[in-house]
C-alpha cells in the first residue's frame, strides 16, 4: 500500500531500516478504496523506500517453471488462530469483511459484505470470493520458491503476517488474473493499480523473490503512473 508521498525528482532515497512497533487495526473505508490495514501486531525492523528503489532492489533473474506443481505449497493450513476452526483462507475473508458475516460451527459463513478492489465490485456472499496470493504460487516458484524447503513454501502460501500477501477478491477477477505477473495482467480497476504494483513489489522483497527483464520493465512502466509511491516491508523469516 502507499504509505506516504515522496517525489522521484528528489535525490535517490536509499532503502532505510526503520524500527517499527505497531498494533494495527482493521480499517474498512466506506468507499471501498482502502480496504484494510494490517491486522497483526509486529515488533520488528521494517525496510522502506520509494517504489522505484524497491523495484531496483528486486533480484534480477530469468524465470523457470520447470517442476512446478501446485501441491508443492501446502495450503490452506490452520491459519493464525489454530483453534478457531477457520483455515487461512477463511481468516482472510473474515478479516477483510466490511460487514462481518455470521460464523457457524465448522467456520460456515453466512451473510457479510466485502469489496473486491481488483474489479471495484461489492460481494455479499463469501462463496463469491477467492483468496488470491498477490504474487501467485506459480510466479513465486518461477522466481525463487522452487529452491525453498516445503516448510517455507507453506509459510508463503499462508502468509497472514502482512496485508499485501493474501487478498479476498471476486472469483471472476482472480481467475482472470490466474498466475500472471504485471507484464501480463493488471487490475481493471484503474484506481487500484498503484496499490497493486506496490503490494507486488513489497511481496517480492519480503520473500526475496526475483523478477525477469519483462516483469521489471512492466513494473517500472507502471510505477511512472504512481508518483511518490513507496514500499514498506518486513523480510520474511
Amino acid at each position: 500500500m502507499i504509505k506516504n508521498l515522496l517525489h522521484r525528482g528528489l535525490p535517490a532515497l536509499a532503502l532505510s531500516v526503520l524500527p517499527l512497533l505497531a498494533t494495527a487495526v482493521p480499517a474498512h473505508a466506506v468507499d471501498g478504496q482502502e480496504r484494510f490495514a494490517s491486522s497483526f501486531t509486529v515488533s520488528a525492523v521494517r525496510e522502506s523506500g520509494s517504489l522505484f528503489d524497491g523495484i531496483d532492489r528486486i533480484p534480477a533473474a530469468p524465470e523457470s517453471r520447470e517442476g512446478y506443481v501446485r501441491t508443492a505449497f501446502k495450503h490452506w493450513n490452520a491459519g493464525a488462530i489454530a483453534d478457531d476452526g477457520c483455515n487461512t483462507r477463511a481468516e482472510v475473508i473474515l478479516e477483510e469483511a466490511v460487514e462481518r458475516p455470521e460464523v457457524a460451527p465448522g467456520c460456515k459463513l453466512a451473510g457479510g459484505k466485502w469489496f473486491s478492489p481488483y474489479d471495484d465490485t461489492w460481494v455479499t456472499a463469501a462463496s463469491g470470493l477467492d483468496v488470491d496470493r498477490l504474487v501467485p504460487l506459480a510466479e513465486s516458484w518461477d522466481s525463487g520458491a522452487s529452491a525453498w524447503t516445503a516448510k517455507r513454501r507453506e509459510a508463503y502460501a499462508n502468509d497472514l503476517a502482512t496485508p499485501t500477501s493474501l487478498i479476498a477478491v471476486t472469483a471472476k477477477s482472480n481467475r482472470a488474473k490466474a498466475d500472471k505477473d504485471p507484464a501480463e495482467w493488471m487490475s481493471p480497476a484503474a484506481e487500484y493499480a498503484c496499490t497493486y504494483v506496490t503490494g507486488w513489489v513489497e511481496t517480492k522483497l519480503r520473500w526475496g523473490l526475483a523478477a525477469d527483464d519483462r516483469e521489471r520493465e512492466a513494473l517500472l512502466g507502471l510505477a511512472e503512473d504512481c508518483p511518490g509511491a513507496t514500499v514498506s516491508y518486513e523480510t520474511a523469516p
